[in-house]
């Protein structure tokens, strides 16, 4: 492979000789300020292959998955990466990096060169409980990424078995105190959002109920509906069909007001319960570093999917409600959300090696 000097001529004719030697002398005669400003226009010119400044963005842009395919995180991650390339002419790809509870595919934007071209969609678990959660993190999430928008949230709800004599907090409360030890819940695991959130139920009600940690929430749904366990914490939009056949039965919502989608199930703040919310948001983040202004630019693409038809259809059809943040509010929720669920991992003892 040939190597090219800095000041050696790439050709050895006569005629490129000679232009290069008068070009040589060209540049020796100018003054230090004209270098400087020779210096900056090549620059300039070098910033893109036609001489142009480049725009945000130039070329495709990696979106990093903390979750498999199909889950709701990777719907938002879609969503998003359809609604941008629409927008910009570039394509979204999405790359989904499940594993270590959202660890794995996190680190990867972490570590990504803060251009806005890796960027990572993950959940509430992901970026504010984890850190609290792990002993041992290879990456601290929550300054390592730098918070862009909230693509959407979901609240949990509290569902028994259907054949369970209860139909609100109160009757589960009362059946639960007649039986302290007899009944379980299931969680998709052990530090999750589902089973903080009994965790802190359980400790506000004074309750003796049993935890069964699965891996995942659908197993634990599906022993719910066998009655192996008798109740559990989830997001509703996979699980409504059994609601309507009468399977399940939903306690309550653990959201500050009733959702659109079921405005007959109370919250558990209408119960006697102030303030108990427990819900999961699906944000955009970036790597520490990368400019504020494509910051904003993929901000303003985050909150366009509020107002955009096809988006909504897609994020209603999830049951996932959109949050149109600005990046102070996003950024000032991530924060909240990290005191709050450190809080409540603490006082539940939880931990993963």
């Amino acid at each position: 492979m040939a190597h090219i000097l800095v000041g050696e001529p790439v050709s050895t004719s006569p005629e490129y000789a000679l232009g290069f030697a008068r070009g040589w002398e060209t540049v020796r005669s100018l003054r230090m300020p004209d270098l400087r400003m020779l210096a900056l226009l090549a620059a300039a010119l070098a910033a893109s292959p036609d001489g142009r400044a480049e725009t945000y963005p130039a070329r495709p842009v990696r979106i990093v998955v903390s979750t498999s395919a199909g889950g709701i995180t990777d719907i938002c991650a879609r969503v998003l990466g359809s609604f941008m390339s629409a927008r910009t002419g570039q394509t979204a790809v999405i790359d989904n990096k499940p594993g270590g509870s959202g660890n794995i595919g996190m680190e990867v934007v972490a570590r990504a060169a803060p251009d806005g071209y890796t960027l990572g969609v993950a959940n509430t678990g992901n970026i504010v409980i984890n850190p609290f959660l792990f002993r041992h993190m290879s990456y601290d999430p929550l300054t390592e990424l730098m918070p862009v928008g909230s693509v959407g949230s979901v609240p949990l709800f509290l569902i028994a078995n259907g054949k369970l004599p209860v139909h609100s907090l109160a009757e589960l409360v009362a059946y639960a105190k007649a039986r302290p030890g007899q009944l379980s819940y299931a969680s998709a695991g052990t530090g999750t959002t589902p089973h903080l959130a009994a965790d802190e139920f359980l400790r506000r009600t004074g309750l003796d109920i049993v935890h069964v940690p699965y891996r995942g929430s659908a197993p634990g749904v599906m022993d719910v509906l066998g009655g192996n366990v008798q109740m559990t914490f989830v997001s509703m939009g996979p699980h409504m069909q059994f609601v309507e056949r009468g399977d399940l039965r939903i306690l309550g919502v653990a959201a500050a007001r009733r959702v659109d989608y079921l405005p007959d199930v109370p919250t558990f703040a209408e119960q006697g319960l102030p303030g108990f919310e427990a819900s999961t948001w699906f944000g955009l983040f970036a790597p520490r570093g990368t400019p504020a202004a494509i910051l904003e630019q993929l901000n303003g693409y985050v909150r366009g999917l509020a107002a955009d038809p096809d988006a909504r259809l897609r994020l209603d059809a999830a049951f996932i409600d959109p949050t149109p943040l600005t990046l102070a509010e996003f950024t000032d929720e991530v924060k909240a959300d990290a005191a709050k669920w450190e809080r409540i991992v603490r006082a539940a003892g939880a931990s993963v090696e």
